[in-house]
């Protein structure tokens, strides 16, 4: 065997898909019983698909509209027709645009910072932000503090907040400034990272995103692909590695050996994985480092999207607790009507592990609140809290906490001897999307051929 790719999400099957059809003989391991990762798609009825986790494209996210194309996925855009609502400060408000009118002083308070930040993102080297000429400053406060120094009014504050919580499923408190700038820099700016049209959040997938994973798997074939098999430990020696799973403790171990392994799931889990020997220390400190964030996608379907028939297109930002952001996640021809709200950060931590009946009633009252008693009686609901999967514990991806990136940031994609990385957190265009994982299993791909190429005839 020439390589072991642990997880069969983008980045893991991106990677071992490549190896393939570079001639290399591949096994990918996945713990759970499908493949994905962060990407799952759920059908509500024929021909009505809903996703769970990973959902839109956007432009520059060149790679991943490719993968699209070439498995067939279908996409159209996400429905923008009509007015978006605001609800802030116990008043509502509709607007059409990108920024509703809440004050011209309030929109020159925000539009400095955006244009700060984007400023100041742009002086953040993609492949080492720790080189970044103020990084050790920049990484030594979190977002909330260079908000509180920046910001000076509370709609501005306020925008800036909601930023951090639709784009990092964090508190603005929880990560550093600087990696706030990568994050910036690595999509594009803050527009294009918060934009519908135009933006990160512009195209949906016609059969859900998993049709991406599943197109990726199928190439691959089935015999390349393990499912229910979690690698519990991996044993490195000098010219091959040892893989050892077990699907739960009363079960036997299966062992696995190849010349190089590419762990392609999230930091944190990767860090749970056993290592002999262990981890360089400046890697192992890393992981501990980067938490996930905290998001529950939130669905209510209803017999028809009958918000448009009242001018709306279903876009709601808002600071009433906890759903901060709702779209309009209907199917292209729009034969039912649903509606998607966000619960992310603090929030989405406080509603973990809530009665499932109590959190449906919390949501669809701030729902009732947006449009009306008729939301509030949807045909169907259903929620997924990403911190709850065990093979997951957390989406969107990783954030960087003050200090981690200007101390570890070298670590994280450094090989460990034989030991690859994959994910999206390790890219550097669009990490934490799935443009970012691709890029990041076609990175690991090259390095794996090239570890290969030194001892060719190894078995």
């Amino acid at each position: 065997m020439d390589a072991i790719v642990v997880g069969a999400g983008i980045a893991g099957l991106t990677c071992a898909h490549a190896l393939a059809q570079a001639g290399k003989e591949v096994l990918v391991l996945e713990a759970r019983s499908r493949v994905g990762g962060r990407i799952y798609s759920h059908m509500l009825a024929p021909g009505v698909v809903i996703d769970l986790g990973a959902q839109w494209l956007g432009p520059t996210q060149e790679r991943a509209y490719r993968l699209a194309q070439t498995v067939g996925a279908a996409l159209f855009p996400t429905y923008t027709e009509g007015e978006s609502l605001v609800d802030f400060g116990g008043q509502q408000k509709r607007y059409t645009g990108i920024v509703p009118n809440l004050g011209l002083w309030n929109l020159l308070d925000f539009g400095r910072g955006v244009s700060l930040l984007d400023k100041m993102a742009q002086q953040v080297p993609l492949e080492a932000p720790w080189r970044a000429p103020n990084a050790e400053a920049w990484d030594s406060m979190t977002f909330a503090t260079w908000i509180q120094q920046t910001l000076r009014t509370r709609v501005g504050r306020w925008g800036m907040r909601l930023f951090a919580e639709a784009v990092f499923a964090a508190e603005p408190g929880d990560f550093s400034l600087l990696h706030a700038l990568f994050y910036l820099h690595s999509g594009g700016g803050f527009e294009r990272l918060t934009a519908t049209r135009g933006g990160a959040q512009q195209d949906r997938f016609v059969h859900g995103a998993q049709a991406l994973a599943e197109g990726l798997a199928q190439r691959l074939g089935a015999e390349r692909l393990k499912l229910n098999s979690p690698v519990r430990a991996i044993r490195q020696e000098r010219d091959r590695v040892r893989v050892y799973c077990q699907p739960h403790p009363d079960a036997p171990t299966s062992v696995y050996e190849a010349k190089v392994a590419i762990v392609a799931i999230p930091p944190a889990l990767a860090a749970r994985i056993e290592y002999d020997p262990p981890l360089p220390p400046a890697r192992d400190q890393l992981t501990q480092r980067l938490p996930q964030g905290s998001v529950i996608k939130c669905f209510a379907v209803y017999d028809r999207p009958f918000w448009r028939e009242q001018g709306l297109n279903g876009f709601v930002t808002s600071d009433v607790e906890p759903v901060h952001l709702v779209f309009d996640n209907s199917p292209p021809d729009g034969s039912v009507g649903i509606l998607l709200g966000f619960i992310e950060g603090r929030s989405a931590r406080q509603l973990s592990g809530v009665d499932p009946e109590r959190r449906r009633e919390v949501v669809l009252q701030v729902l009732a609140r947006y449009f009306g008693e008729k939301a509030r009686q949807p045909e169907h609901y259903l929620d997924h809290d990403w911190s709850a999967e065990v093979w997951t514990r957390g989406c969107y991806g990783a954030h960087f906490p003050p200090g981690a990136w200007s101390q570890y940031g070298h670590a994280l994609r450094a090989p460990v001897g034989r030991i690859l990385w994959a994910g999206t957190e390790t890219a550097t265009r669009w990490m934490g999307y799935i443009d970012g994982a691709i890029e990041s299993g076609e990175r690991a791909a090259q390095e794996a051929i090239e570890i290969l190429s030194v001892h060719p005839d190894h078995n």
